[in-house]
């Protein structure tokens, strides 16, 4: 485990280099490599995969959990909160225990005990430019468990300057959303992927949107969409599937349904690429 001072956090020229799966790491992830999409190949970048997390919160905590059930080498996690009663209700990475410590800290002592091959980068801030700048560039995937639109649009412009894919989701009451976000590279027809901007063009103003400790949240629903991304993470690691790559994905839990809204880039920011 290491903190935000460690050399290891500074940014690399290029993905780290695959390393042999060790006989503990080919049984612990046997079910990974008998599935012919993945594969021992797969799971190879899976452990040379370095993900920053955005938030240990709701979302980041089974984004976190699973990414590190996974395999994925290295976990960075940014937040600068700390756990309170309130978060157990949905924030399962932390228990009651943990308390009053800083999430970061809970959510670092969790992967280890869930898996000892994770090396945990703990990020004791607030997302932020500043923290895009100094730590971005030596991670290959972003994920975005945010709770807020300034450090959403501030994630999606930090990812698309530094052309690494970008999965962000959101949560309210009953419904949630993930997308996929790779707006530095073009589709196949050969017209570039949509931005963060071309899905919601403008920040709602302050206040219009609650935050759950107005309206509430059901507990499991941040456990579905933090498993979808998570899921998305590692299709864009392993290179398997089809990323929700100008498709936003969403989910209503009372009626049980997803649904599917596709999203293109804008003519006007089209013309400006070109």
């Amino acid at each position: 485990m290491t903190d935000a001072a460690s050399p290891s956090t500074k940014g690399r020229a290029s993905i780290s280099p695959m390393e042999p799966l060790s006989p503990e790491e080919i049984a612990r992830y046997q079910r990974h490599i008998l599935l012919p999409e993945i594969g021992g190949a797969g799971q190879q970048k899976l452990k040379a995969a370095r993900v920053l997390v955005i938030g240990a919160g709701g979302l980041g905590a089974p984004v976190l959990q699973y990414l590190a059930a996974a395999g994925v080498g290295t976990l960075g996690i940014a937040d600068d909160d700390r756990v309170s009663l309130s978060n157990l209700q949905r924030q399962v990475i932390h228990d009651s225990g943990t308390i009053g410590e800083l999430k970061t800290e809970s959510a670092a002592f969790a992967i280890a005990r869930l898996n000892p091959h994770v090396n945990v980068i703990r990020l004791e801030e607030r997302f932020s430019p500043d923290t895009a700048r100094r730590h971005l560039s030596g991670f290959d995937v972003l994920i975005d468990g945010s709770d807020n639109f300034d450090t959403r649009y501030t994630a999606a412009d930090a990812a698309e300057r530094a052309q690494i894919p970008l999965v962000t989701g959101a949560v309210g009451r009953f419904d949630g959303s993930v997308t996929v976000l790779k707006p530095y590279e073009t589709a196949e027809d050969g017209t570039p992927n949509p931005t963060y901007r071309d899905l919601f063009p403008e920040k709602p103003p302050a206040g219009l949107i609650p935050a759950c400790a107005e309206t509430g949240i059901i507990g499991a629903l941040t456990g579905v969409i933090g498993t979808l991304m998570a899921m998305e993470a590692i299709k864009l690691v392993t290179g398997t599937g089809e990323p929700l790559i100008g498709r936003l994905l969403l989910y209503d839990a009372l009626a049980a349904r997803f649904d599917t809204i596709r999203y293109k880039r804008r003519r006007a920011r089209q013309s400006q690429a070109s």
